[in-house]
């Protein structure tokens, strides 16, 4: 049962890593795609369109190394405060003048965020895990 248990965690944090890079890696594609519409949007949300090369930045560079376990920890902190303050100004905020269906989806967008975050803070915590870039730079067997 031990060597199951082993296996299991050893499997669980790349993972869990590649499935929390993922929403970052293919969001920051989208922005590449479709740059105009999203330094629209974003200045429409009073946040300066002039921040999105940072925000691709961010979510493609730091969703990338969290995928590979490089820096993990502190890639997966700086993923966090952004996933928390996006969420703060891109649904939660908008969620408060709404009504209906609007808010309750601004809401449940919200609490994805704040999900995500707690995530981030798993990796913060216990680090990258085996298979990782983490590992090979210390000399830990993976």
């Amino acid at each position: 049962m031990t060597n199951a248990l082993t296996t299991a965690q050893t499997l669980a944090a790349p993972l869990g890593r590649a499935l929390l890079s993922l929403i970052f890696i293919s969001a920051g594609a989208q922005k590449i795609t479709g740059y105009e519409g999203t330094q629209g949007y974003m200045e429409m949300m009073g946040v300066p369109g002039s921040l999105l090369p940072l925000v691709i930045l961010t979510e493609l560079g730091g969703g990338l190394a969290l995928l590979l376990g490089w820096q993990a920890r502190i890639v997966a902190f700086l993923l966090a405060g952004f996933t928390l303050l996006s969420g703060l100004l891109f649904h939660f905020l908008p969620g408060l003048g709404m009504e209906g269906m609007e808010a309750q989806t601004q809401m449940i967008s919200f609490w994805k965020n704040v999900s995500i975050a707690g995530g981030m803070l798993m990796v913060v915590s216990f680090g990258a895990g085996a298979f990782s870039l983490d590992r090979v730079r210390s000399g830990a067997a993976a």
